[in-house]
This record gives C-alpha cells, structure tokens and sequence, in this order.
C-alpha cells in the first residue's frame, strides 16, 4: 500500500514555543489526580500530562502548509464551540499568548518540542498529542494521523477545559470502516454523506462502495455510469476525502463476465479509469455470490476447462492480477486491490483456494467473512488459517450488523460488537462492518467495531457499548441511558442457523428472570421493583425523540421506538392486572388484562416500511420476553379465574402435507418443519397439484382460540395467500370443497398474504388442523411455522 505522510521540514517554526510555555503559570485550578475523560477509539496509549487548562477567550493556532486541512479545520471549530470567540493564526507562536495550539506533522521542530515527553509513534496513521501548561501540541506521523489528533483532542475538551493528557496513539488494523454491500434498499446520498462524517469522527478509513441493488456496480457493470449519477459518486468522494476515508469503489461483474475477452477487460478497467478520474483511489472487484459450476461464455469453457473450483479460480486470477498490474500499479496514488472470493465464508482448503493462494498477486487484498457468511465468533486461530489458505493476512468483511438476511426480519441489530477475540490485529490486514439498511441506526454498532479494530487489545465492550450511547445522545448522559435501553431491547444478533451470536435482551431478560422468581413468594415486592424497569421503557421513546438530535436515527428506528412505547403500556398493564389478581379485584384484573393485550396487540403489528427493509415485516423487539411476559400474566388471571392455560399445541405433533418436494432424491422440507418452533426453515408441497394442504395433528381434541400462520421471510412469500384453516374433530377426508360443507369442521377464509404471523381466532373445538390454499391451478405451498393455541380438555 502506497503510504499516504506528510514529513517535511518547518523553517518557520522553532523550540521557543516549548520553553515560553514552561515559563509561564498554566491557566488551571485542577490537580492532576483528575480521571482523564475517556476517548473513543481507545487509545494505544493516554495518561495524564498535567493540570487541565481552562479555555480562554482567545488561543493562537500554529499552523503552516503542512497542516492538514480537514485536522485545521476541525481542531479549529472544536475551540470555538468550546467558547474561544477569537483563533489566531500565525506560522510561529507568539510565545505569550494565553493558550497556543500547534497542529502539524509530528516531525516538525516546533510541534516534536512540545511533544516532548509523549512518545511519537511510527505507524501510517499514528498521532501524538500532549496537553501541557498553556501549550497543546497535536502531531501526526501523515496527514490522517493530524486528522485523527484533532478527533482526539474534540473529545479531550469538555465543560470548558482541555485535560491535561498524553497521548501516543495508532491503529492496530491498517483498514476499518463499512461495506455498503447489503442485499435491499441502498442507503441515499444524504446517508452516505453523513456516513463518510461518522467514519471520520471514529478514526476508520475505509468505506466500500458495493450495494448490490445499483445496477451499474453489478448488473450492468460494463455500463458508464450516467452523468447525474457520476456526479454523486464524485460528492461522495470529496465528502471522503475531507474525512480521510478511502471511498474505495466496488464493481461486480462475476454474474455476466467473460475472462477470456479481452473488450470485458476493457469495459472493467474503463469503469475503474472514470472513477479514478473522480479521485477513487481504492478499488475492489468482488467475486462473492456467484456461480462456478457454469462458465457465462463458450470462450471460457475453451480456454480454462469444464467449469469448477480450480478453472473459476484461475479464470479470476487471470482478470484480477491483470487490474492489479495493468491498472492499479500504473496509476499515481492508486491502493492495492481488493477482492472478495467466491468461497468467502469457511476454512476449507479447495482448488479454488489453492489457485488463489499460489498465483493471486500477493499485493492483492482478499476479503473474507469469517467461518461463515454470519459466523458466531472469529478467534485468532480461524484469522491464522484462513491467511493460510489466501497465502496472505486476510481483510474481514464482518457481516454485522446486516439485516438482509431471513433471520433478521423485522429487526434492529443494535448490540456492541463482541465474540471477536482480542489479537486479530496480527491475523488480519483491516476488517470492516456489513451495517443494516438503516445507516443511522447502523452507527450504534459500527462506533464499536471501529473502536475495536483500531485498538482490538484494548476494547472493552462495556465502555464502548457506553461511548456509542454516549456519541448518538450527543454526550447528555439521560439520553444515552435511554440509548442503552432501546440497545437491550434490539441486542439480538442472528446467525443462518438456530442460535443468535448476540443474545436478545441479555438486561430485561435477568430483570423478568428475578422478577418471576420474585413473584412466586412474595407478588407485591416483584411488582414493586419491577415497575420502574416498565416505566422506563415506556418513557424511553419520548426521551429518544426529545434527546437524539440525529433525526435520520429517529426516522431509521422509528417502528421500533412506535413498538416500544406500546410494549412499556402492555408491561404496566399487565403488572397492574397482577396487582388486581393478588387483591382478588376480578373487574379491574380483567380491565387491566384486556388493556395490557390491546397494547401488546398493536405493538405486534406495527411493520417496517418495505422501502426501506429488505427484510419487512412486523417489528420485533425484546422477543421472546415480552411476549411471554404476556402469556404468563393471561395464564395467572385465567387460572384465578379456574381455567385451564392456554398453550400452543401445535409443536412437534404429527404432521403431513398433501405432497413433498424433493431435492435431488430427498426431501428437504417436510411438513414437520412448520410445527417445529423454527420460523425460519419451511415446509413445501412439490407444486404439482391444485388446492395443496398442510395439517398437524394435536393428539386430542382441544377448545382452541387461535392459529397463528407464519409466511416465509426469506422469499415467495405471495405463495401464500387465499387460503382457508380448518378444523375438526375428525380425519379430513375429500376435498377443500366437501370439507367446507361438512358438519363439525370449522372454517376461516384467509384472502390476504399470510404475514408473521396472520393470527386467526378460532371459536371451536378439535384434533386436526389444516391450512388449504384455495388455488386451483398447480402451485407449492410454504408455511413457515403454524402455532395452534387452545386449552386442553379434561
């Protein structure tokens, strides 16, 4: 990588400076026990140099041509929002000036005398910063590293005072930052400016332009981009740039490409010259979620063989050392490619691998997600092997916190990053995160994965967790305890399997734990302590909305915060229905019941705009706890009442459908996959027949009051739709029509999509239960998951 410094000699300043300030008494009253405030990302190095220095009203700003302008300009309205009226400029200090700030390379004589005492390190981005008497020194190994100096020192200021620190700092990965590579809406130029700011303000330095919905990144990759477009990717570029991000710029053209020609050579590299003639600098050919048993042309299949692993290796190589050699290093300035592999997710070694590994030109970035497309955790060990098998330390693209994927339906991922070991930095050459479809709201838990990728050492979960609250309150701690809270309540991290990564709701879940434990012994002193936690979830939308001042945050989490508001009432209706059962007062426990499941009702139907989600449907938060929390207060007033519990029948009974699909010789989607408490695998009829079916059998007859019919989330979902539920106490037999007529077999008629879920109350008592399309012409039937609710017999 071409290192980006700004080391040249300074003729016009000299160590005068360091002297005249030791001269004179500092402007402080602290003493130097004083806890430093705490700064994100965590800094390699930060102690106390001295007493704080109270702002004046004016400070003088030693500055030269080897400044960098975005750290000037920063350090600059940092003073003045902290009350300096007045910055003077000069190129030398005056030497009695009542503060004087130097900002340049660390090498500079001036800026390295007032360092003295603060070590300076040596790594691409480093900065040294010193606070001292009436002297702050800011100096960087380049340019990004003043850049990151004047970040630090922002945070260094507080209430009207400059803490007395030093600080010796550098990135421990040398690329971090964000992918824009999901799957659904793209984020909009107004998100992708504010992102280029964000990423700037946590010292990450990597943004990939790849959003798989712009058709000319990946579809129509062989295509100019149109002038109006052209002309926001250079807006966004510059935006970069006064941020030191890299706007590395990403193009697909695995799905169509011909290797072989050399006019789709052309077209590639003719797409990578018009955004270097914008500025791009970084560029990245990824080569993810494509086929390699198939060849795009006959001349491919020529030239490198039956299609497979070890062909589609090579036939890449061919095209991406070509970019490497032929553009990349012949172009000024230009970073080393990146790309991202076809098998990108696991630790096998393969043909495909061992071609990459022995002839991909070793200048060549490989990206790589981690054991899985969502792993559950990367350990140092899996980093080592996986450069092993690329034959070069790896750069992760960190599929977090993405919600593009099934198991994300109707989800914030808000959790701090976690499950990454500490010691990555020696494995990897960068790591960036995969953020959601709602770029403000990303920012909770991409602040964290840039705190921990620049320090992975020194990452502490919990105060990063805390800073980042800290950051979207705009530093008002009210606010971010609100933060935290929303946080708890969207923590859960899916994996493509059964078990999130991150658990849901790790605070409310122990909260409800006791709370029950509580109860069982003493009811009045459960309610008691748990009613503040119910009241404070409920308030904490109004605080979010009154506190927050990113308004894209609020518009992104809007859903969720509506969800929360109705959650907070459900909880404080069913603590009061508690209150009332314990008191014997049926008429309020019924009114407060009723209340509590009105609330609940309308929360669990608010959904998610689909223009903005890729993965729509109702919101999801705090899920199971509160829904349980529901279903226990329902089953304690039922029971005051001598009823029987209502419980959900349906899993793990007998199951069948009126035909099985079959996969190569198997049947992958049997119909016990929809009574399995999965919402995320499904069954599927073969598609073959009109009017399919799906049925549980509940073992006995049951006073049912609800089946709940979950629609698939990851796609096709319009194949459910117009369908009818039955029951009965009896066999079904004949078909959808001669049940419809048949004495004893309730019905329900369900015209619209089935969503996740459609709740169907049912009035009626029996043993089966089925779930008829009313289609009569051939077409597969999916049902995610069906939930019968009813009271058993006795």
């Amino acid at each position: 990588m071409t290192a980006r410094r700004a080391v040249h000699a300074c003729s016009v300043a000299t160590l005068l400076v360091a002297a005249s300030a030791a001269a004179v008494p500092p402007v402080s009253a602290h003493t130097t026990d004083r806890p430093l405030p705490v700064v994100s990302p965590t800094p390699q190095h930060m102690t106390r140099a001295g007493a704080d220095i109270a702002l004046p009203s004016r400070a003088e700003l030693v500055v030269d041509d080897t400044t960098d302008k975005p750290a000037r300009d920063l350090l600059t309205a940092t003073l003045r929002a902290h009350g300096v009226r007045h910055v003077d400029v000069r190129t030398k200090a005056s030497g009695h000036a009542p503060l004087t700030v130097l900002l340049g390379p660390a090498t500079h004589p001036d800026v390295a005398g007032a360092l003295r005492g603060t070590d300076v390190p040596t790594q691409d981005e480093g900065y040294a910063v010193r606070v001292a008497g009436r002297t702050v020194a800011l100096g960087g190994t380049d340019a990004t590293g003043q850049f990151y100096a004047a970040q630090t020192f922002r945070q260094l200021v507080t209430k009207g005072k400059i803490a007395g620190a030093s600080v010796s700092d550098f990135p421990s990965m040398r690329l971090r930052g964000s992918i824009e590579g999901f799957y659904g809406p793209p984020w909009t130029e107004a998100e992708r400016l504010d992102q280029m700011d964000f990423l700037g303000e946590v010292k990450s330095n990597t943004y990939v332009y790849a959003p798989k919905d712009d058709p000319y990144h990946r579809d129509k990759w062989r295509e100019p981009y149109p002038a109006d477009k052209l002309a926001q990717l250079g807006t966004l570029v510059d935006r970069a740039r006064a941020n030191h991000v890299r706007f590395t710029f990403a193009v697909s053209p695995g799905g169509s490409v011909c290797y072989s020609d050399p006019a789709d050579v052309k077209a590639l590299t003719a797409k990578l010259q018009a955004l270097y003639d914008l500025g791009v600098r970084s560029f990245s050919v990824p080569l993810d979620d494509i086929s390699y048993t198939k060849w795009n042309c006959d001349a491919d299949q020529q030239k490198f063989g039956a299609p497979g692993r070890g062909p589609a290796a090579k036939a890449q190589v061919g095209l991406l050392n070509t970019v490497q050699q032929d553009f990349i290093a012949t172009h000024d300035g230009a970073n080393p490619l990146q790309m991202v592999p076809t098998e990108y997710g696991d630790l096998t070694d393969t043909a495909y691998k061992q071609e990459l590994r022995g002839n991909l030109d070793k200048n060549i970035e490989v990206m790589w997600t981690g054991t899985d497309v969502v792993p559950p955790e990367i350990t140092n060990d899996q980093a080592q092997k996986a450069s092993e098998l690329f034959g070069r330390k790896v750069f992760v693209w960190d599929n977090y916190p993405v919600n593009d994927f099934g198991r994300t339906s109707g989800r914030l991922l808000l959790a701090p990053y976690d499950k990454r070991e500490p010691g990555l930095s020696e494995h990897l050459s960068g790591l960036v995160s995969n953020p959601m479809n709602q770029e403000a709201a990303s920012k909770l838990a991409v602040f964290t994965m840039s705190d921990f990728s620049w320090n992975d050492r020194g990452y502490d979960r919990t105060r990063s967790a805390r800073q980042s609250a800290l950051h979207l309150a705009g530093g008002d701690p009210r606010v971010a305890d609100a933060v935290q809270t929303f946080v708890d309540l969207n923590h859960m991290a899916p994996t493509f399997g059964a078990k999130p990564w991150q658990p849901q709701s790790p605070i409310l879940g122990a909260q409800l734990e006791k709370f029950w434990k509580t109860y069982e012994s003493d009811p009045a002193a459960a309610i008691r302590s748990f009613t503040p936690t119910a009241t404070n979830i409920g308030r904490t939308p109004a605080v979010l909305r009154a506190g927050v001042p990113d308004q894209q945050f609020l518009h992104d989490a809007g859903p969720w915060l509506d969800s929360t508001a109705l959650w907070g009432k459900a909880l404080g209706h069913g603590l009061a229905a508690l209150k009332a059962i314990d008191a014997h007062d049926t008429d309020k426990a019924a009114d407060e019941r009723a209340a509590m499941e009105k609330a609940a009702d309308a929360a669990s139907h608010i959904t998610i705009d689909p223009a903005e989600h890729h993965q729509p449907g109702p919101v999801k938060i705090a899920d199971p706890f509160l829904g349980d929390f529901v279903s226990r207060v329902q089953d304690l007033h039922d029971a005051s009442k001598g009823l029987k519990p209502l419980r959900q029948l349906a899993l793990n009974k007998d199951t069948k459908q009126s035909s099985d699909y079959a996969s190569d010789g198997e049947f992958p989607y049997s119909a016990a996959k929809a009574a399995d408490g999965d919402r995320f695998n499904f069954s599927t009829t073969s598609g073959k027949e009109a009017q399919p079916w799906w049925q549980v059998d509940l073992g006995s007859v049951a006073d049912l009051e609800r089946v709940d019919v979950y629609n698939r989330s990851d796609c096709c979902a319009d194949r459910t739709q117009d369908y009818y539920v039955l029951v009965s106490d009896e066999p079904f037999t004949g078909t959808l029509s001669d049940q419809l007529t048949k004495p004893g077999v309730w019905s329900h008629h369900e015209t619209a999509q089935a969503g996740g879920p459609t709740a169907i109350p049912v009035t009626a008592h029996g043993r089966y239960v089925r779930v008829w399309l009313a289609s009569e012409k051939p077409v597969e039937l999916n049902m995610a998951e069906v939930e019968v609710y009813g009271r058993a017999r006795s």
